[in-house]
């Protein structure tokens, strides 16, 4: 499968496509293709990159 964020480093704020009330949350870790996102309201949770396109975010 594909890594749909390769392109994500620690420190980018992202937006989880399918959870939009977790708030913008910020990008901590990417170890292949999972990738840990610290969330305001949802707090830090492991996403499989291969399964979810999270939506960055560039300005809020």
């Amino acid at each position: 499968m594909d890594d749909l964020n390769g392109f994500l480093e620690p420190g980018m704020r992202v937006r989880h496509p399918m959870c939009p009330d977790w708030g913008v949350g910020q990008v901590q870790s990417r170890i292949g293709t999972r990738i840990t996102v610290n969330f305001p309201e949802a707090g830090k949770v492991v996403i499989e990159g291969t399964r979810v396109a999270l939506e960055p975010v560039f300005d809020d």
